[in-house]
């Protein structure tokens, strides 16, 4: 492992889990912007592939969720992922920018209410 993975492994693994949430939502967008510019430039392929990089994300964010502790939070979060990603499937198989940006913005909103917590 090079020196600039290894300093950037240990960076992400110290920090504070809500930080981390904030990381992913992060990532999940930059891949659907990446993967509405394929699309307007016909790279349906990348495109593809972006959204399945987003879709990943979601789906991570949707196993670490502690469905015993987080009560209805929880459950709302499980369902808004689950949208998200059918919604995402759509998009691909549609070729639809509008659906990658319904998307984006629900994951620029729970973001900012993550900074929000988490500082």
């Amino acid at each position: 492992m090079s020196q600039v993975a290894a300093y950037q492994d240990n960076a992400i693994s110290t920090q504070s889990r809500g930080r981390l949430v904030v990381l992913l939502y992060e990532g999940a967008v930059k891949f659907l912007k990446l993967a509405k510019k394929e699309l307007e430039a016909g790279n349906h392929e990348a495109k593809g592939q972006y959204i399945n990089r987003a879709q990943n994300i979601i789906n991570e964010l949707n196993a670490v969720l502690n469905m015993n502790e987080g009560g209805e939070v929880a459950m709302n979060l499980r369902k808004l992922y689950m949208f998200m990603s059918r919604r995402l499937s759509e998009a691909n198989i549609q070729r639809d920018a509008n659906m990658i940006d319904e998307v984006i913005k629900l994951m620029e909103d729970l973001n900012q209410g993550w900074k929000a917590i988490t500082g």
